[in-house]
């Protein structure tokens, strides 16, 4: 069982718990409404669970600044008149038993022992409190179960360690619970644009060609001909009109495609487990006292 400094599980304790008040250096009286003053409050010890377990408390000139636990069950916190009463710690005798704190320390199960065998309440036909030994197993106040270091829960005394609102009112009560919530964020951006690329194509286009071929031929049998047909004039001439094809490659623009673009949504769930941690007011009823819980 663990324990660390307030600030350290709760750097807002000041406004959390005690209504922008900051209980360091609270004075502290003895009893449960006393003028004797026996020190102030110099830090609060929490456990594992975030729970208020210790006020540690400097006694200052009291006990020449002997500083010791006070269990948060005995003690009761008036806000409205800045002190707290240490309920449980009624002399200058009982303080002196009580072994010293340090900061520095490791507040570990013996120690705490010691601690409690102080406060605890005198059980039939005892005169003092017990101080427990670290090496035996230890009754409790109710006489009947036993407890060792690997049993012991700070639920087993609840009149050390318990809140009340009579005389905690302005400790509250606190719960976690898991929220969920989504938040929305950029994860990226897709630019989809046009770029050209340029390739050499080639392309073959068969032609024709038209051309004059003169063929002279001399004749095998020579004959004669009548003396008017010859015209030995410059007049006769022969036409001919000669073509060829030229190739005609060009470009033109085709659509090739269609881009188009959007967005779909892609649904998933997220799930998380984590241990939520509830504080609840426990009541020790002595007698048959009628209570009223609103």
């Amino acid at each position: 069982m663990a324990l660390y400094k307030i600030s350290n599980v709760y750097p807002n304790y000041d406004k959390n718990f005690f209504e922008g008040k900051d209980i360091k250096g609270m004075d502290v009286y003895a009893g449960a409404n006393t003028s004797e003053k026996v020190g102030t409050i110099e830090d609060i010890l929490v456990d594992e669970q975030g729970y208020f377990r210790y006020f540690v408390l400097d006694t200052g000139f009291w006990i020449f600044g002997k500083k010791v636990l006070l269990p948060i069950g005995r003690s009761r916190v008036e806000m409205e008149q800045n002190r707290i009463y240490a309920t449980g710690l009624t002399s200058k005798e009982q303080a002196e038993r009580l072994p010293e704190y340090d900061h520095d320390m490791t507040v570990d199960y013996e120690y705490e022992e010691r601690v409690r065998g102080v406060y605890r309440t005198p059980t039939v036909g005892e005169s003092a409190p017990v101080e427990a030994s670290a090496d035996t197993t230890v009754a409790t106040t109710s006489a009947t179960s036993t407890y060792d270091r690997d049993s012991y829960t700070y639920d087993r005394e609840p009149e050390l360690y318990n809140t009340n609102n009579r005389d905690h009112d302005k400790l509250h009560l606190y719960e976690e619970r898991l929220i969920t919530d989504k938040n929305r964020r950029e994860t990226g951006e897709v630019v989809v644009g046009k770029k050209v690329e340029k390739e050499t194509a080639r392309a073959e286009v068969p032609v024709e060609k038209e051309k004059v071929v003169i063929e002279v031929s001399t004749p095998t049998n020579e004959r004669k001909v009548a003396p008017h047909k010859p015209d030995f004039g410059d007049a006769e001439v022969a036409r001919m009109k000669v073509h060829e094809e030229t190739a005609d490659i060009h470009k033109e623009a085709y659509e090739r495609g269609e881009v188009e673009v959007h967005k779909e949504v892609e649904r998933d769930t997220v799930s998380a487990k984590k241990e939520l941690r509830r504080e609840e007011l426990d009541v020790e009823r002595k007698g048959n006292p009628r209570i009223d819980r609103s």
